[in-house]
């Protein structure tokens, strides 16, 4: 049975699940589906064409599924997919995508987004992701599974954050940082591994000793990249998380790869 105040605005066309709760003033657009167990409490908005996965919970405020902020956004009727399990603080921004960009943002699930962050048009956001107090992604990121993105923290756009990656507080990104990497810095340099993450998600002893060995010996002043690719695939063939750096480095991108920060400070 669902549970809805007298005071929220749901309109018609709106599909609602479950064991849905709909708190004091919401307002629920037309092309809107909420799935099982979803909980937005007082205030919180939910528009365009949105589909919220089961028990997602939306805090008051947040502005979810109204249109991308991008110029050449003309009226086309994008998309915004979210995912399952995801806690959605006050004042969130989601937007959908544009016809530039695939016409769809998509959130994964087990996601927070704490207060004032912001997903842009076209984002891809992985699994068990998240956004501390006011980060922010610009369009067409992609951020993949358990990356954390710290407080105050601004991501380009078309950039790509790698899976377990961690992006320091009030780090500016203009360049993919590979997974397990941790960034930190305006602009944001490569400062090693996010070894804090890799611990809390299990790695064994061995699996992060490797990591460690195969980051030195990517980012190793001797060699060019690709050849120190090559190197570090046929050595750790065997690890996933040393290929999935790997692949990641090698993948399709507009962007270049974070780097290290040199000795000299370049």
């Amino acid at each position: 049975m669902n549970d809805i105040h007298p005071t929220a605005v749901i309109e018609s066309g709106a599909q609602l699940g479950e064991n849905v709760s709909i708190g004091a003033f919401c307002s629920i657009g037309p092309n809107v589906t909420l799935g099982d167990g979803c909980r937005l409490l007082s205030h919180s908005v939910v528009a365009g064409n949105t589909s919220v996965g089961a028990n997602t919970h939306i805090y008051p405020f947040a502005s979810i599924g109204h249109p991308p902020q991008d110029m050449k956004y003309q009226g086309e009727p994008s998309t915004l997919e979210i995912g399952a399990n995801n806690i959605i603080r006050e004042h969130v921004t989601m937007n959908p995508g544009t016809e530039g960009g695939g016409m769809v943002t998509t959130v994964g699930n087990n996601c927070l987004f704490m207060v004032g962050s912001h997903v842009a048009h076209d984002g891809i956001v992985g699994n068990h992701v998240i956004f501390a107090n006011n980060a922010t992604i610009a369009g067409h990121v992609v951020i993949e599974d358990y990356a954390v993105l710290g407080g105050l923290c601004a991501v380009h756009q078309f950039v790509r954050i790698g899976c377990h990656a961690m992006i320091g507080g009030m780090s500016g990104v203009e360049q993919d940082v590979i997974p397990y990497g941790s960034v930190l810095g305006n602009r944001a340099r490569l400062a090693g591994l996010n070894i804090v993450g890799i611990r809390r998600r299990g790695f064994s002893r061995g699996e992060i000793a490797d990591l460690r060995k195969a980051y030195r010996l990517l980012f190793a002043e001797e060699g060019s990249m690709a050849e120190r690719l090559i190197d570090v695939s046929e050595m750790y063939k065997e690890n996933q998380a040393v290929m999935d750096i790997v692949d990641f480095i090698r993948g399709d991108s507009s962007r270049a790869i974070c780097q290290p920060r040199s000795e000299h400070g370049s």
